[in-house]
């Protein structure tokens, strides 16, 4: 039988942080590792309660949710970490993404799609609402055409990993994928896996943001 997949809280909001532990407690293949108000001490709380996922406040006292993404990032890199906030600030977003958050949603986000929105990190995915995913798109301006051609050729990837490098940047899950492609999801997998080690990425984060900088799309 899978294990559980372990989801950790940093949120400041008592009433919201007792919500999130309700809908995270009654939810088959999760199990809440922990609900904490402040990020303070994130290295020590990754290494006490092993999560696989962190669902993490962006502003919270103490240090802020994009501090305490860098600090468990520094000791536990394979640790997800979705950012949870309530406004959509540009800077915000190019700093948690800059330090490697895997996913970006506002509180605003449904039950049922923050939970889906761990299945999908736990895959290899990024999810962001469609508001985060636009200003995505416009923080990380496209290379003009020579460097685009350029890069292309250097990154070396085949016409199917451009056409799934574009639809991540377009923000579909893996599952998306593999309907609009009409393909397996292990094939997506398989595919994904290869654009990390041409583009010398780890994350689908990275995997973005280089694709945005870079022209590959």
């Amino acid at each position: 039988m899978e294990a559980p997949t372990r989801v950790l809280i940093y949120e400041d909001n008592a009433d919201l942080r007792t919500s999130l532990s309700q809908l995270l407690s009654g939810y088959p293949g999760l199990e809440l590792a922990g609900a904490l108000g402040n990020c303070m001490q994130a290295e020590t709380d990754i290494a006490r309660l092993s999560p696989d996922v962190v669902l993490m406040d962006i502003d919270m006292p103490g240090i802020s949710g994009i501090e305490g993404l860098r600090r468990i990032k520094a000791v536990a890199p394979k640790v997800n970490v979705v950012m949870l906030t309530v406004f959509e600030e540009n800077d915000r977003v190019f700093d948690a993404i800059c330090a490697g958050a895997d996913g970006y949603l506002l509180k605003k986000t449904p039950p049922a799609k923050l939970l889906d929105a761990i299945g999908e990190v736990r895959a290899g995915g990024a999810p962001m609402t469609p508001a985060i995913a636009r200003q995505v798109l416009r923080l990380f301006p496209k290379a003009p055409p020579k460097v685009v051609a350029e890069d292309a050729v250097t990154a070396n990837l085949s016409a199917r990993e451009q056409e799934i490098l574009s639809l991540l940047v377009e923000g579909y899950s893996y599952k998306m994928i593999a309907a609009d492609r009409g393909i397996s999801l292990d094939t997506v997998r398989s595919h994904i896996k290869k654009i990390y080690e041409k583009l010398h990425v780890r994350s689908m984060t990275e995997a973005v943001s280089k694709a945005l900088r870079q022209g590959l799309t």
